[in-house]
C-alpha cells in the first residue's frame, strides 16, 4: 500500500473541480446566450431547455479541452515543484487568461447571433480582417449591450472566487520513482479520455462531432444553437474546408434537373443601363410593399419611399437571401453564387474565372463600377469585385470628404447616393451596382435628423427609415440625369437583421429580403406582383436576359421575367445545414444525407415530415435534386467551373 501513498490525489481532485467549474460556467452562458436571443430559438419548456443543455455537455467538453490541454497537462506533468505557491500562481493565471478568451467569445455571440443567426466562425474573422474599425464596432456594441458586460464580468468574478476556494496544499514526493508511475498513468488514462472527449466519444468509427451533430438532438433546427458554444464552434472551423466533391447522380441528372446552364433570346434593341442597389440590413419585415397579405397584427413599415416605388414596380414578396453576411449578398447578386456551409467567397476557391452580371455586362461593352462608401477594401467588397471584373471602384477614398463619414463604417448613406447619382453615366451603357451603409449596427443617423424618424420597436427601425428617406433623395436627383429613363433599378438586401414581428421569427423567413424591378421606361413591363418564391440569385439571370444577352448564362437562379420557365430551386445554409425550397417541400441536407423535410408553408421549420412522406415519388425527386445541386455546386467550385 505504500505504493500508493505517492498517488497524487490531492492533485488530480483539485484539477477535476478546476475543470468542472469550466462546465458550470459554459452552462452559465449557454442560459445567457438563450435568454438575449430568446426571440429568435423558441423552447416550448424547462424540460426540453435542460435537455438541449444536458446534449450541449459533449460540445462543452470538446471546447474546454481545447482551451485547458495546457493547464491540464502542466498540471499533471511530474516536475515535483507542482504544489508550490509559485507554480500554482502561475496555473493560475494560464487558466483565466486562456479561459477568459474563450469564454468571452460566448458573450459576443449574445450580440453577434442577432446579426449572423449562427454561432461564432472562423468566418466572422475572416470579414473582420478587412476592417480597420474593429474597436469602434466593439465599444459601440458595449455601450448599446450593457447587460452582456455585466454577465461576463460577474461570472468572471464569481469563476474566480470559486477557483480560489479550493487551494493545492504544497506537498513534496517522498519516494520519486512511485511519484512517476503514478503520475504516467494518470498522465495515460487522462491522454485518453481528452480524446475521446474531443472527438465526442470513443467510437473508431465515428467522425469528431462538428456543428452539424447539434441538430441531433433538437425540435427545431434554431435550437442547435443551444447545444452548441461559440468557443466549440469557432475551434471546429478553424482551417477546416467544406468544399469536398460528392457523387450521388450522374451528368445527365444535373442537366435534366439542375440545369446549370440558362439561355434566353429576348430582343432588345437599345441596351438599358443598369443599377443595382445591395441594401445593407434590408429584411422583408421592414417594408410595407411587402407584407400587405402576411395578416402580420399591428404591422407598420418603415419605408415609405420604397414602398411607393415598389407600386410602380415588378416585385416579389416570397424572396430570400442566398448568405448570412454582406458579402455572401455580393456574391448571391452579383454572380449568382450562395453561400452554403462554408461562404464561396472565404473559400480557397474564390479567386478564379467567374461569369456574373459583371463580366456579362464587360462582354457588352457596358462601364461597370461598384460603389461603397466605406474605406476601400472594406468586407472584401474591393478584392471580389476586382475578380468579378469590375471596372471603376469607388469608395470612402474616392468620395474624398470624411466630414460625411459616419465614423465607424462608411460615409452617411444620404451624402454618398447623392454623389453614386451624379458619377454614373459618364459613358453609356453602364452598370453600376452600390452597397449602402446606414441601415447597421450601431444603428445611429446624422445628428441633423435627429427626431425626424420614427424610433420604431426595434433598433433597425430609425436607420432603416434614415437609408428609406436617402434612397428618395436619390431618386430625385436621379431623375434629372439624362441616362435616367433607360436604365433598370433593381432593389434588394443583402442580409436581414433585428426582427420584431413573429412572421420573420420562422427560420426561412430569416432569409427574407425584398426584390424589386423598377424602370421608368415601359419597354420593360416591370411591373405588378409576382409570388413566386424567388432568391438573390435570380437577379442575375433576370437582368442578363433584360439587357439581351444571348449566350449560355452559368446559373443555379434563372430569369423572373422570361417566358421560360425553369423549374426554381431556392438554396441557402442556417450555417451548419443546406437548405432547398423545391416544388412543395423544404429540404435540410447536411451534405451527406437528407435530414428534414418540410412542408413549403412550414417557414419555421416546426414539423418534420420526413418520415411520412418519404415514399412520396416527388418527395424522392426532390431529396435527389437537391443532392445533385449540392454535388454540381461543389464540382464547380472545387474544378473551377464557374464561368
Amino acid at each position: 500500500m505504500k505504493l500508493f501513498k505517492e498517488f497524487r490525489k490531492q492533485e488530480v481532485l483539485v484539477l477535476l473541480y478546476r475543470i468542472f467549474l469550466a462546465y458550470f460556467f459554459y452552462q452559465i452562458a449557454r442560459l445567457l446566450f438563450w435568454f438575449f436571443n430568446k426571440d429568435l430559438i423558441k423552447i416550448d419548456s424547462v424540460s426540453d431547455y435542460f435537455n438541449l443543455s444536458y446534449h450541449g455537455i459533449a460540445f462543452d467538453t470538446t471546447a474546454i479541452l481545447y482551451v485547458n490541454a495546457l493547464f491540464i497537462l502542466l498540471s499533471i506533468i511530474p516536475i515535483i515543484i507542482n504544489t508550490k505557491k509559485g507554480y500554482q500562481k502561475f496555473l493560475f493565471w494560464l487558466y483565466f487568461i486562456t479561459n477568459g478568451i474563450a469564454y468571452a467569445m460566448n458573450f459576443g455571440d449574445m450580440v453577434y447571433f442577432k446579426f449572423s443567426q449562427t454561432r461564432l466562425t472562423t468566418a466572422a474573422f475572416q470579414v473582420a480582417q478587412h476592417e480597420t474599425n474593429i474597436f469602434k464596432v466593439f465599444t459601440a456594441s458595449v455601450v448599446q449591450n450593457p447587460l452582456v458586460l455585466i454577465g461576463f464580468l460577474v461570472s468572471m468574478v464569481l469563476w474566480v472566487f470559486l477557483y480560489k476556494r479550493v487551494k493545492i496544499q504544497e506537498n513534496r514526493p517522498v519516494k520519486l520513482i512511485p511519484y512517476f508511475i503514478w503520475s504516467i498513468v494518470t498522465i495515460c488514462i487522462v491522454t485518453v479520455l481528452a480524446v475521446g472527449g474531443i472527438r465526442g466519444d470513443f467510437k473508431h468509427s465515428t467522425r469528431p462531432i462538428n456543428l452539424v451533430d447539434a441538430n441531433r438532438f433538437v425540435k427545431l433546427p434554431s435550437q442547435g444553437n443551444i447545444v452548441l458554444n461559440s468557443t466549440f464552434s469557432f475551434f471546429r472551423t478553424i482551417n477546416t474546408n467544406s468544399f469536398k466533391e460528392v457523387h450521388f447522380v450522374d451528368e445527365k441528372f444535373i442537366n435534366d434537373n439542375i440545369q446549370p446552364y440558362k439561355e434566353y433570346d429576348r430582343q432588345v434593341t437599345n441596351k438599358p443601363n443598369i443599377v443595382i442597389f445591395i441594401v445593407e440590413s434590408f429584411s422583408r419585415e421592414y417594408s410595407g410593399a411587402f407584407n400587405k397579405d402576411k395578416n402580420i397584427k399591428d404591422y407598420v413599415s418603415y419605408t415609405p419611399f420604397v414602398d411607393s416605388l415598389a407600386n410602380e414596380s415588378l416585385i416579389f414578396p416570397n424572396t430570400f437571401a442566398n448568405g448570412r453576411q454582406s458579402i455572401h449578398g455580393m456574391s448571391s447578386v452579383l454572380a449568382g453564387i450562395p453561400s452554403l456551409t462554408d461562404a464561396f467567397t472565404s473559400s480557397p476557391y474564390s479567386n478564379q474565372k467567374i461569369q456574373s452580371i459583371v463580366s456579362i455586362c464587360n462582354e457588352m461593352g457596358y462601364d461597370t463600377s461598384f460603389y461603397h462608401g466605406a474605406p476601400n477594401g472594406s468586407m472584401g467588397f474591393l478584392g471580389f469585385g476586382n475578380i468579378l471584373g469590375f471596372k471603376h471602384y469607388f469608395g470612402k477614398t474616392e468620395y474624398n470628404n470624411d466630414a460625411d463619414f459616419d465614423g465607424i463604417w462608411a460615409i452617411w448613406d444620404e451624402p454618398f447616393l447623392q454623389y453614386f447619382a451624379k458619377n454614373v453615366g459618364k459613358k453609356q451603357p453602364f452598370m453600376a451596382t452600390v452597397f449602402t451603409a446606414s441601415s447597421h449596427h450601431p444603428f445611429k443617423i446624422p445628428e441633423k435628423y435627429n427626431g425626424k424618424f420614427k424610433k420604431g420597436k426595434n433598433q433597425m427601425h430609425e436607420p432603416i427609415q434614415y437609408t428609406d428617406y436617402s434612397i428618395k433623395k436619390y431618386f430625385e436627383t436621379a431623375k434629372k440625369q439624362p441616362w435616367f429613363n433607360n436604365t433598370i433599378f433593381v432593389f434588394t438586401g443583402d442580409h436581414t437583421n433585428e426582427i420584431y414581428y413573429s412572421e420573420y421569427e420562422k427560420a426561412m423567413n430569416r432569409f427574407a429580403v425584398p426584390l424589386i424591378f423598377y424602370s421608368p421606361n415601359p419597354e420593360y413591363n416591370l411591373k405588378g406582383v409576382n409570388p413566386e418564391f424567388a432568391q438573390q440569385i435570380d437577379i442575375y439571370p433576370t437582368l442578363a436576359d433584360l439587357i439581351g444577352y444571348h449566350k449560355k448564362i452559368r446559373s443555379w437562379g434563372r430569369s423572373l421575367v422570361s417566358e421560360k420557365k425553369y423549374s426554381p430551386i431556392i438554396a441557402n445554409s442556417d450555417g451548419g445545414v443546406e437548405q432547398f425550397i423545391i416544388g412543395n417541400y423544404i429540404y435540410r441536407f447536411d451534405g451527406k444525407d437528407i435530414v428534414g423535410i418540410f412542408d413549403k408553408t412550414d417557414l419555421g421549420l416546426e414539423k418534420n415530415i420526413k418520415d411520412q412522406v418519404k415514399n412520396n415519388p416527388d418527395v424522392q425527386k426532390g431529396m435527389q435534386i437537391a443532392k445533385a445541386w449540392y454535388q454540381d455546386y461543389m464540382d464547380r467550385v472545387i474544378n473551377r467551373k464557374m464561368y
